[in-house]
Order: C-alpha cells, then sequence, then structure tokens
C-alpha cells in the first residue's frame, strides 16, 4: 500500500479555531490515524505548513504536534509546488485577500466562512476560482453534529410527513470581560474588524437550513447590541459597534417558517448550547449537537390550558431519544477528509465557494432587514457560465 502526502498551507492556524477544530482535531487526527485510505488502496497523508504573523506561536504550535513546516512569509508558501491546497481560518476581513492570491498561484481553496466581508466579495472569490479551474470548498461544519446527522435521518425517512415549522435557538452568556474573562475575541463584538452575530451566524443558519429544509424564499430580522461596553484581551474597555444578539424569521419556498434565535446575551435553560426543533404534522424532533429526539402524533400528550391548578404533564419527558446506531467522527475532520478526497480523487463535494457566498448573502439580507426593518426576499445566486481566465 503506497502512502502519497498531500501539502496543505494552514493561515490562521493560531487562532481559536484554527488551532483547535481544524489543526489538532482534523489535520493533525488524520495524520495520527494514519491518514486516508482512498478505494485504490492508496493512503492521502495530510503535509500541513503552518503560516501566520506570529512565529513563535508556529513554532510552538509545530513543536507540540510534530509538524516540520512553518511559515511567516505567505508568498513564499504559495511559492512551493508541493503546496497544493490553500486553507485559510483568519479574521474575515483578512480572508478574501489571500485567498485570491491562492487561486492565482493555482491552489486549491478550503476556508472558513464569512468567505469575506461582502456578497460582492464571496461572488467574486467563487468565480475566479471557477476561472482558474481550481477546486474549492467552505467549512460548513455543522451539517456533520450527530445531532443534524440524525435530524436529517429522520427527514429522509419522511419521519415528520409534512414539515411545518422549525425553531432554531443557539447561544449562551459571553461575559463581559470585568469580573470574568470573555469566552470569545474581542473582535467579534466590533463591526469595523467584522464582528457581529449576523455574520457570524447567518453564513451557518444558511446552509444548515439549505441542505435540511429547503430554500429561503424571504426573511426578516431584528438585532441589537445588548451589552454596549467590553473588556478586551489586554484588559482595555472598548465600545461593541456589532450586533451580540439577532431575531429572524425565514420563510422557505416550500411554506416552511423558520424562527431562529442567535445570542451571546442568553443564560441557557436548553438542553445544548444550540437546539433545532422541527415541527411536523406525524411528529416533531428537538436536535442539539450531538443528541436527538422525538415525538410521534400518537404519543403526543393532550395538554389543557388552565393556569388555576398546577400542570400535571412532565412534557420533557415524554420524548424519545433517537439511537446512536454509528461512530461519529468530529465533524471538522469528517469535512476535511472528504475534502482532500475530492482534490486527489474528484470525488463529489457540494459544500463550496458559491455555498459559501450564499451564507454571506443571508448575513448582508438579514443587516438590511434589520436596518431598513422590513422583510426581504431572497435572490438565488449564480454564477456566470462562460469565465475568463482573465477574472483571476
Amino acid at each position: 500500500m503506497g502512502e502519497k502526502k498531500i501539502g496543505i498551507i494552514m493561515n490562521g492556524v493560531t487562532g481559536r479555531m484554527g488551532t483547535n477544530q481544524h489543526l489538532i482535531r482534523s489535520i493533525v487526527a488524520i495524520r495520527e490515524q494514519g491518514g486516508i485510505v482512498l478505494d485504490d488502496g492508496e493512503v492521502l497523508l495530510p503535509d500541513p505548513i503552518l503560516v501566520g504573523r506570529n512565529e513563535a506561536k508556529l513554532e510552538n504550535l509545530a513543536i507540540k504536534y510534530g509538524i516540520s513546516r512553518i511559515e511567516t512569509n505567505l508568498e513564499r508558501a504559495l511559492a512551493d509546488k508541493e503546496n497544493l491546497i490553500y486553507f485559510d481560518s483568519q479574521t474575515t476581513n483578512r480572508r478574501a485577500a489571500d485567498i485570491k492570491k491562492a487561486i492565482a498561484a493555482g491552489k486549491h481553496i478550503y476556508c472558513e466562512k464569512p468567505t469575506a466581508t461582502t456578497l460582492e466579495g464571496s461572488l467574486e472569490l467563487a468565480q475566479m476560482a471557477k476561472a482558474a479551474g481550481v477546486k474549492n470548498g467552505v467549512v460548513q461544519d455543522k451539517l456533520f453534529l450527530p445531532g443534524l446527522l440524525k435530524l436529517k435521518r429522520l427527514i429522509d425517512s419522511g419521519y415528520f410527513g409534512e414539515i411545518l415549522s422549525v425553531k432554531l435557538d443557539f447561544g449562551y452568556w459571553v461575559f463581559e470581560g470585568d469580573w470574568q474573562e470573555g469566552q470569545r475575541p474581542s473582535w467579534n463584538y466590533r463591526e469595523e474588524d467584522g464582528g457581529g452575530i449576523i455574520v457570524d451566524m447567518f453564513a451557518h443558519w444558511r446552509y444548515v437550513i439549505d441542505h435540511l429544509f429547503g430554500e429561503i424564499k424571504s426573511l426578516t430580522c431584528i438585532g441589537a447590541t445588548h451589552i454596549p461596553k467590553r473588556i478586551d484581551e489586554q484588559g482595555n474597555v472598548y465600545r461593541a459597534t456589532a450586533d451580540d444578539a439577532a431575531y429572524a424569521i425565514f420563510e422557505l419556498e416550500n411554506g416552511v417558517v423558520v424562527q431562529a434565535n442567535s445570542s451571546w446575551t442568553t443564560r441557557v435553560n436548553r438542553d445544548d448550547l444550540l437546539t433545532i426543533q422541527v415541527d411536523g404534522k406525524f411528529g416533531s424532533a428537538v436536535a442539539g449537537l450531538r443528541d436527538c429526539k422525538v415525538q410521534h402524533r400518537v404519543q403526543t400528550p393532550r395538554p389543557t390550558w388552565n393556569p388555576d391548578i398546577p400542570n400535571s404533564i412532565k412534557f420533557q419527558e415524554q420524548w424519545q431519544e433517537v439511537p446512536e446506531n454509528e461512530v461519529y467522527d468530529n465533524g471538522f475532520k469528517a469535512q476535511w477528509e472528504l475534502f482532500l478526497k475530492h482534490v486527489e480523487c474528484g470525488s463529489e463535494f457540494p459544500w463550496d465557494l458559491l455555498e459559501g457566498a450564499k451564507g454571506t448573502q443571508l448575513s448582508d439580507l438579514g443587516l438590511t432587514a434589520w436596518r431598513e426593518r422590513k422583510w426581504v426576499d431572497v435572490p438565488k445566486l449564480e454564477l456566470a457560465t462562460e469565465v475568463s481566465a482573465k477574472q483571476v
């Protein structure tokens, strides 16, 4: 059985998400398992080069996880023909410019979302990648969570019958930083640095809704900056200029209504930080990150509204857990493996830069609906059928 290395430029892995999910739990984990076995028996082994501005941080990561290559100059990494893939998990406002450099260098592209700070920027990246003929993908990790995989299995089986509505509830309390350190970086709360929960989370809700429930027809949204001042990593007070909560309603083409609450200013009284309740004619389900529970119509209790007497029904005890039935890998790692196979073997990978642009579009429209206080339609996005190498 032969082994083949595939060079991956990993830009931005010193950040929280880049280090934990993409480096440690994905690429390092794939290397530790001995690589990816392809259909012909060959083993594909990731060969990462860590790129960033802080050489000391890069060296520490490389030593700790057995990686031999680091680089503070992106152009030098792009010039190396052994590096076939460019991966980007930098802050949003840095991402598009470096992806353009990578496309111009002929690299296949895999990146975090949002892919750019504007819809025009995201579409430009997708069009450039198409013109250059490079394979491309965007991280859409929540589709690979065990809870959502179980939910997808229920949908595909016809468990719900006609789906009527969806309630999506995400969030937790992010400490202000005064008496307890915040769990998220301060740039998340500065609009000028690409922060805001609408920009951050609507990119997720787009692919979750599209791939599970149907295409989005229109939306309305109210955003809020509930905590106007926070403390940054250096202990300095700063003004929060970005939204820290958003309350949205999405109308789908098939008539399903999706309510989505996203908040960094809510205390959790749910089974998980993210719960998705699906109500259908024949049954309902509530999915979290790992678990999913159901209630069929024949098991639905019959509550009676009477505020004068204590409620006798233990509603949460009326639900049944969906069994595991399979072993679920880390969602980021699972998608990384699919993308590496896509680059090496040409296997299917539908989550491309155009899908990433759809996420940016939904964020833009959410901000528009909030600022203009109205419902807005969601136009279909398509790339030009004729492209030229001059676009690169």
